[in-house]
């Protein structure tokens, strides 16, 4: 089989995965709905477009071979969710049809289960197709050879599921070995070679050879990507904007702050807080209560005023598990002499933290996101770690990526802030309601598990 001829069927994909997604909804809604004859046609009709305009809205086929998995499945959460309030909207105009809640439930969460399994189906079904069989491929070069173009290199080898073929690096800066040919070379090699794709650092070229190669790839139906050489900086989304025909990038703020997630993630901290407050917390509040007043005089509840989103102060509430005192800005360490014997179970458990659910139902904080320092901390570690304040541009969370990896407790030296500050930022760029489910799972194996530093 010639080069031409393979991997040329990618184009078919998406209209086949559309295809399929509009059966499901199709089919389950038939199954699930008590819609009379005369608005099924009706109904099929409005849940086909609604579903097409929503998943333009949403992206939700731009799914590619590098795609990782969470991005998949927080695209079919959000899809589902906006998809949700399409299909009740419909029963208000239409006095025939009666609104069924559970129906409408069972149809959703059917209709996106089936739908998921086909996706990662077809999505590894072509992960392994073009592992075992080489087809179903991409050819690519990379002008210039900096560190990143061999990255990206090495990537494109080790990475055989993403189904990029590697034809060489092209370079006037470098003599190196490894280097195919001269930028003249290009042209000619791509056309002979039948390269698909184009990745150019951004220092390898002047202005007027790279908008040459741009028409080239245009002209010949190629794709020419740019690799960032100034990773600090395009390591973010970025956008483009037109002042009048005038293009400027700039950087993205995070997923957190599209208004799609936003509503996604205040959903679940809402669900989430009301399951534990009243199948946990409605209990829990008078055991403790007792045991806590029969160790020391004082309140149940500690209150603590924490910075919380845009640095603005909010007070964290937490089961008391210290005696009285007035060190209070003092972070615990390992036998602190202020905590209780039932304050060593309970903080040892992460029990102590429980009644912050409170504060998430009240929109301060979040099940999920960096813990709410002391503001103490943050006076001293502000202006002193590079990125540190980013972390307040989002709620603060009960637990977070940096504690179930490693970094919660006390702060011993500045590479312990630094290491929950690194973990911070890349939750808040990485978001999705995956990695929500992630931490919280890990959260509840480290309870059982125990942590060191848990005290």
């Amino acid at each position: 089989m010639t080069a031409s001829k393979i991997g040329r069927y990618s184009k078919y994909i998406r209209p086949f995965s559309i295809f399929i997604d509009l059966m499901v909804i199709t089919l389950m809604s038939l199954f699930f709905l008590n819609i009379s004859n005369t608005n099924v046609s009706y109904f099929i009709i409005y849940q086909i477009l609604g579903w097409l305009l929503v998943s333009f809205f949403m992206k939700f086929y731009e799914i590619y071979r590098f795609t990782p998995p969470p991005d998949i499945i927080s695209k079919i959460v959000k899809q589902g969710v906006v998809f949700l309030l399409v299909i009740i909207a419909f029963f208000p105009f239409s006095k025939e049809v009666i609104f069924n809640g559970k129906a409408i439930v069972l149809f959703i969460i059917s209709s996106l289960l089936l739908i998921t399994l086909s996706k990662f189906l077809l999505f590894y079904y072509l992960k392994e197709y073009r592992i075992i069989t080489g087809l179903n491929f991409r050819s690519a070069i990379i002008i210039g050879y900096s560190p990143e173009a061999i990255r990206l290199k090495e990537l494109f080898e080790t990475r055989n599921d993403y189904g990029y073929r590697f034809l060489g690096y092209f370079s006037d800066k470098n003599s190196n070995k490894n280097i195919t040919g001269k930028i003249i070379d290009i042209k000619s090699f791509v056309l002979e070679n039948q390269v698909d794709e184009i990745y150019c650092s951004l220092n390898e070229m002047p202005n007027e050879s790279v908008e040459d190669l741009i028409d080239f790839a245009d002209e010949n139906n190629k794709t020419i990507k740019f690799i960032p050489d100034t990773k600090e900086i395009f390591s973010k989304s970025l956008k483009i904007d037109f002042y009048e025909i005038f293009p400027v990038l700039s950087l993205q703020k995070t997923t957190l702050h599209e208004p799609v997630n936003k509503i996604v993630k205040r959903l679940f901290d809402i669900i989430f807080s009301l399951i534990i407050i009243f199948g946990l917390l409605s209990w829990i509040i008078p055991i403790l209560a007792i045991l806590i007043k029969l160790e020391s005089r004082g309140p149940v509840f500690f209150k603590q005023g924490r910075p919380g989103i845009d640095a603005n102060e909010f007070f964290c509430y937490k089961f008391r598990s210290m005696k009285i005192n007035k060190t209070t800005e003092k972070e615990a360490s390992k036998n602190d002499p202020r905590v209780t014997r039932i304050g060593k179970f309970i903080r040892k458990t992460s029990i102590d933290e429980m009644p912050q659910f409170l504060n998430v139902l009240l929109g301060e904080m979040s099940v999920v996101g960096p813990r709410p320092h002391l503001w103490s901390q943050n006076i001293v570690y502000g202006n002193k770690i590079k990125k540190y304040m980013v972390r307040h541009c989002v709620k603060p969370g009960i637990t977070g990526l940096a504690q179930v990896s490693g970094f919660r407790g006390e702060i011993e030296t500045d590479n312990d802030m630094i290491n929950r500050i690194k973990f911070d930022i890349f939750y808040i760029e990485n978001w999705s309601l995956v990695l929500d489910l992630k931490i919280i799972i890990q959260t509840i194996f480290n309870i059982f598990k125990g942590e060191e530093k848990a005290y």
